[in-house]
């Protein structure tokens, strides 16, 4: 490849990689979004309710989701040592959960902790969770009241029924809960289909990926996951084509349980007794607050979660009868251990809210277990993704060495090869066989380089998926960087739209190409796929650019470590046979 070819192929590279900031941001840039907020009377704020919980309570809401209500929001608050559960009277439900013991958001640099906003579920949602959606039973105000650690949420209608709900706030970041209905008439009472609402994904702020944004919910088999790829309904999963779909709905009284969750927290919801279905809506949240949009330099896109909730038949409640569902709820950190604990007390596979189903799952458990136990015993987080890329290439030495020393002696019998070529051009039946046999002979693999890399699969997508969940990972620091779930940036580069410059993958990248050029060709490829295959690597460092530098971590060192292996492998003689063509002989 020739020197012009080199830089037409890196300048391609960086187009992919510039072309959204520096053309379609300057050519079509997103509309602004309005700031103007419409505030919500609030009476009789418990004393020690947050700043994050006031501020939530006074946020727009969609007129097409919103509880219908005239009376003043009424907000009751309790505390314990993991979180702020905020009740509201709208809905008679569960408001917003902030957890005590996690920042809103990792700021690199600061060191007042103190300023810094909480993490927090069901945030700016238009509805609490076990709010009673549909049938006539959302109009109306509830009484709140709290007797120690239990808050109690009741309303009467007009006909006759009423509602009690009642939050029996625990430790491990778990809560009880009931919702009642009781016939106090004499008269039986119908009450239509309706839904209880298990809560909303919603981003923590205006910067979190709805990537991370999703829903999952077990059937007794397996988990189902629903997020915005699911509502975008792509073609092909990335190409537009497709009708974007707005509602969710499966299930045949089979839900034991439904979660609803961003990057790293979930509020999962555990019916005592299997829901009938569940339900999802994506949803426009309210538009972000005054502060956001003028801490940046361009609009940010309108923030949207999933509503969730399960879904009940209609039925009829005759006089003096009641009727009541039982749930348990856990909203905190998506930690493996917790949720694998409270799983195996109930029976439900609750862990499943981590995303380690199937096989890859597998590998990013085991690889997570593995690294907090590393971080146990006194290892940084950094350093204990080092020690565990280590072991994994210690692993496969063997392995790999042995494909090394295979693609030597492949390149090495090229010319060999190249004869039988060229001596069975005319019948490539019998090329095929006698190179085959020749290889075979020589104790060599076509497949022998390819091996290594297709057996290390499983582990790369383990780590993507552990790094996608790892709460551990959230703020640690290693080096420069300063959360190793997030990308290394270091710097903005103003004049191409506050492009960020994150040094990993441009380490990542350069490692990659230093291997490409030790790799030794497969055989029979061309000498210009050959060059072009050794510059394919910036393909990935473009790919993984904006990855966490978590995963960035591993496979720099991954790529060193290969490298050290192949330089070693290099300087060991390897005894080559030879072979010799005999030409055929001529016929009499």
């Amino acid at each position: 490849m020739d020197r012009k070819s080199v830089i037409v192929l890196v300048i391609s590279f960086a187009l992919i990689l510039l072309w959204k900031p520096l053309i379609m941001d300057k050519l079509y840039p997103p509309p602004p979004k309005s700031t103007n907020e419409v505030l919500v009377a609030t009476n009789q704020l418990s004393t020690n309710v947050s700043a994050q919980a006031v501020a939530a309570a006074t946020n727009a809401v969609s007129p097409m989701t919103q509880i219908p209500d005239n009376a003043p929001e009424q907000l009751l608050v309790v505390t314990n040592e993991n979180a702020n559960y905020t009740f509201s009277s709208r809905g008679g439900g569960l408001k917003l959960v902030e957890l005590r013991k996690y920042p809103e958001s990792i700021d690199c640099g600061k060191t007042t902790v103190g300023e810094q906003r909480l993490a927090a579920l069901n945030t700016k949602a238009p509805v609490p969770a076990l709010a009673l959606v549909g049938g006539g039973l959302e109009v109306g105000s509830y009484k709140l009241s709290r007797s120690g650690e239990t808050v109690r949420a009741e309303k009467s209608l007009s006909n006759g029924l009423v509602v009690i709900k009642e939050f029996q706030v625990s430790s491990n970041y778990l809560l009880q809960a009931k919702v009642r209905f009781e016939n106090r008439s004499a008269q039986p009472i119908a009450i239509a289909n309706h839904e209880v609402v298990a809560g909303t994904a919603t981003p923590m702020s205006a910067h979190d990926e709805s990537q991370t944004m999703g829903v999952f919910w077990f059937n007794g088999a397996k988990a189902e996951h629903v997020d915005s790829g699911w509502f975008a309904n792509r073609t092909l999963g990335c190409l537009p084509g497709g009708t974007p779909r707005t509602e969710y709905e499966n299930g045949a009284s089979n839900v034991l349980w439904a979660a609803v969750h961003n990057q790293f927290f979930a509020m999962a919801v555990v019916p005592r007794e299997s829901a009938p279905k569940i339900l999802s809506r994506k949803i426009d949240l309210p538009a972000t607050s005054k502060e956001v949009l003028a801490a940046d330099s361009k609009a940010v896109p309108q923030p949207v979660g999933f509503q969730t909730s399960f879904g009940y038949p209609g039925l009829t409640l005759s006089g003096n009868q009641g009727l009541e569902h039982q749930y348990t709820i856990y909203a905190g950190p998506k930690e493996y251990n917790t949720l694998a604990r409270l799983g195996a007390e109930m029976k439900n596979d609750l862990d499943l809210v981590m995303g380690f189903g199937g096989f890859f799952g597998f590998f990013a458990k085991m690889l997570l277990l593995s690294m907090n136990g590393l971080h146990a015993i006194g290892l940084a987080y950094g350093l204990a993704i080092i020690a565990i890329t280590v072991i994994i290439k210690v692993l496969f030495w063997p392995l790999t060495s042995a494909s090394t020393k295979s693609m030597k002696r492949m390149q090495a019998l090229q010319p060999q090869m190249k004869a039988i070529a060229d001596k069975y051009k005319d019948d490539p039946a019998k090329k095929n066989q006698k190179t085959m046999e020749f290889m075979k002979e020589h104790k060599v693999s076509p497949l022998g380089g390819c091996l290594p890399m297709v057996l290390q699969i499983p582990v790369f997508f383990g780590f993507y998926r552990m790094l996608q969940s790892a709460i551990e990972l959230r703020g640690a620091e290693f080096l420069w960087a300063c959360d190793l779930s997030q990308a290394d940036t270091v710097w903005h580069v103003p004049f191409l739209n506050n492009f960020p410059v994150n040094p990993m993958p441009l380490i990542m990248g350069a490692t990659m190409l230093w291997q490409a050029r030790l790799t030794p060709p497969s055989p029979g490829m061309d000498p210009a796929q050959q060059k072009i295959m050794r510059y394919m690597p910036l393909m990935f460092m473009f790919i993984l650019y904006k990855m966490s530098a978590g995963l960035t971590l591993y496979w720099t060192v991954q790529n060193l470590l290969t490298i050290a292996q192949m330089k070693l492998t290099k300087t060991k003689p390897e005894p080559v046979g030879t072979v010799t063509v005999i030409s055929p002989k001529k016929k009499k």
